[in-house]
């Protein structure tokens, strides 16, 4: 039910009540950090909207009127219960503070979220954090229904159901062992690597449906026919290095294995799949606390794209 239009907001039953502990205007208005003219009229609007005063001014300093002593007594209890209710968000917030569920894909949780931490430690040292790594799909189920307060995907389109921001971008790279055919290529056709049975991520994986999106949009027709489909990054790339057969992965994924040559990136003419990775929360909100304070670190990510 609607409060009548009588009742007086809180910061004014709680000058009232200073005015009165303090028996001085002037000193309420110092305490509650206003000048004396503001405090005088803000006793005045709170009069007005009871419709009958509720100080006297005297030679010795501010009295309540007979009508005012009644007020007050209402207004005591009043604000007594608003610093309880304040008491109960301060609780309530310092609950949320304490703890951080995150829910990411592969590549942000193994790649980018270790990078991410030590930041987010430094601001909130106090902050117990726990991640879900998962895929993209999985990652949006998480957010929705509340196992986690923000989530990272991948993919070449932002989820539906959520709030996105763009935090860094990626690129995905076909890999082999050294001892595969693509390996003494200096490139091979786009139509080549459509014709391949590849190593995917599996369904819902943000890199298979970025991968899928580029290579469809090519290849008129084409249709994704996996060899062999696995839900980890690292079995993934085991698998490569063992030969059996190309993979398609994010160039952070490759990176050490690129450089200690036990993996060769295979360049595909005309071929780039370049993708976003975003930040997600639910919508009609905002990251808040230490979902907060690790949005804004993810943000100064940028471009997660190793430098060759």
């Amino acid at each position: 039910m609607p409060l009548s239009p009588r009742v007086p907001d809180l910061v004014a039953l709680d000058l009232l009540l200073s005015v009165v502990e303090l028996g001085s205007l002037s000193q309420a208005a110092k305490m509650h950090g206003v000048t004396q003219p503001a405090a005088s009229s803000r006793i005045r609007y709170l009069e007005k909207l009871i419709g009958v005063p509720v100080l006297m001014r005297t030679p010795n300093g501010s009295l309540p009127t007979p009508s005012g002593s009644e007020i007050v007594e209402q207004a005591r209890a009043v604000i007594n219960a608003a610093h309880r209710l304040d008491d109960g968000i301060t609780m309530l917030l310092g609950r949320r503070n304490s703890r951080l569920r995150v829910a990411a894909s592969q590549t942000v949780a193994e790649y980018l979220f270790p990078q991410w931490l030590p930041a987010l430690r430094a601001q909130m040292p106090e902050a117990a954090v726990t991640l879900d790594a998962g895929s993209s799909a999985q990652v949006r189920e998480s957010v929705l229904a509340g196992r986690a307060e923000i989530g990272f995907v991948e993919g070449p389109h932002a989820p539906k159901g959520l709030e996105s921001k763009t935090v860094a971008r990626d690129r995905l790279v076909v890999v082999v062992s050294p001892q595969h055919a693509w390996a003494r290529r200096n490139a091979i056709s786009v139509e080549e690597l459509a014709d391949a049975a590849l190593i995917q991520r599996e369904s819902g994986s943000g890199t298979r449906t970025a991968f899928e999106c580029a290579l469809a949009a090519l290849v008129p027709g084409w249709v994704s026919a996996p060899l062999l489909q696995l839900s980890s990054t690292t079995a993934l790339k085991n698998s490569a290095v063992r030969g059996v057969g190309p993979a398609v992965l994010s160039s952070l994924a490759v990176k050490e294995e690129i450089a200690a040559g036990t993996l060769r990136p295979v360049i595909v003419t005309n071929f780039e799949a370049k993708r976003f990775l975003r930040a997600v929360w639910p919508k009609g909100q905002r990251p808040a606390g230490p979902a907060r304070a690790l949005f804004a670190v993810a943000q100064r990510t940028r471009d997660a794209t190793p430098q060759s």
